[in-house]
């Protein structure tokens, strides 16, 4: 982050509103919008905002796996194929 290009008060906002949204997809870096001098807001490009709610919903899968195996709610590969193969079987007859 670079404080003099990512961190703009929210007048520069709007009295330089293209540039800005012309900085942010050209560096693919999030600008922190500042009132009174405190951060309000994170302007972020459409591409890395997509990025970063995939890499959240992984983690989030994650983590709902890791508390599974914590609680014992696990089965093994075997019983996962067979459980498979079982509903194929049944959908072909």
């Amino acid at each position: 982050m670079n404080i003099q290009t990512d961190i703009r008060p929210v007048t520069y906002l709007k009295s330089r509103a293209a540039d800005l949204l012309k900085q942010i997809n050209e560096t693919r870096r999030p600008v922190i919008i500042t009132q009174n001098g405190e951060p309000k807001a994170v302007l972020q490009d459409p591409k890395s905002f997509e990025d970063m709610r995939k890499a959240i919903g992984i983690l989030k899968l994650i983590s709902q796996g890791e508390e599974d195996i914590k609680k014992g709610k696990v089965k093994t590969q075997e019983e996962v194929f067979n459980n498979i193969e079982n509903l194929l079987k049944m959908k072909s007859q």
